[in-house]
């Protein structure tokens, strides 16, 4: 029943990314209402839960870092620390996780005969026009702080609305668009600066993670983490798995789920190259 066709998806690019986008909206409804739910259960104020539901989960650190003042107005004391804490949980466990649940839906269902071979040819291709020399990298390395500045002007505008966003969200947005313009017009050279940015954040974020704030915390706050480990790993095992094709893509996607749904896109991306390399 959760299968989708192959030929549905990929004459519609936009459709796949919908469906996919349907489902992270569906983790993310799902983490807060296990976190909610299990604070009732334990006798906490539901606001409690909330930190370790989307908020860090999918949301990462920056995300707690935004809404944990936020909860703290609320009257939750200590809700920016126990956020903080649960996303560095977060992020662990999505990196233990996902690449392990992604080589067993490999193995297990001996998917390497549905990858789709890729065309050297086009691969070629591709790096002609990616083609990268040192001069570049001033140029890109510019336009990152460009995205960076206008982003906080945007996000200064965003937070006008009354809604709280993460701070990055502004210089995220502007990158987003600044990147589509780079590939349709090939006039700014950036190319390359996702794999640098990508491993200067995961080397920061190791060095920088304060492992023993998870000592720290409270029976309760263990067993509400516990809870997201669990949803994280039957959701992605039996409905995005599934939802996706139930193919070598889908194993790979559903390692990535378990990255960004639980620490951050980095995370995703880390994950997935350690299951397309194995």
């Amino acid at each position: 029943l959760f299968v989708i066709p192959k030929f549905f998806l990929y004459p519609l690019p936009l459709c796949f990314k919908l469906i996919f986008l349907g489902l992270v909206i569906g983790l993310i409804v799902l983490q807060n209402g296990t976190a909610v739910g299990l604070a009732k259960f334990l006798h906490l104020d539901p606001l409690v839960g909330m930190c370790t539901g989307s908020i860090p989960m999918t949301g990462g650190h920056g995300t707690a870092g935004a809404f944990g003042p936020v909860l703290e107005d609320f009257g939750i004391s200590g809700a920016t620390t126990v956020c903080t804490a649960a996303a560095t949980f977060g992020l662990v466990a999505g990196s233990v996780m996902g690449g392990p649940l992604g080589e067993r839906l490999v193995e297990k269902r001996d998917l390497l005969k549905t990858a789709i071979p890729e065309d050297d040819s086009l691969l070629l291709e591709e790096d002609k026009k990616h083609e990268r020399h040192v001069k570049q990298y001033p140029a890109a390395f510019f336009q990152l702080v460009l995205a960076m500045g206008i982003g906080t002007v945007l996000s200064q505008v965003l937070s006008m609305t009354g809604m709280t966003f993460p701070i990055y969200i502004g210089a995220m947005i502007v990158a987003a668009v600044m990147r589509n313009l780079s590939e349709y017009t090939g006039k700014f050279p950036i190319y390359g600066i996702g794999g640098i940015s990508l491993s200067m954040f995961l080397g920061l974020a190791m060095i920088t993670l304060k492992l023993w704030q998870l000592a720290e915390l409270a029976v309760p706050m263990l067993l509400l983490l516990s809870g997201q480990v669990l949803l994280m790993f039957l959701y992605t095992y039996f409905v995005v798995f599934r939802v996706m094709g139930k193919d070598y893509d889908a194993a790979v996607i559903c390692s990535g789920t378990c990255g960004f749904g639980m620490g951050a896109t980095p995370n995703a991306m880390a994950n997935m190259q350690a299951v397309c390399e194995k």
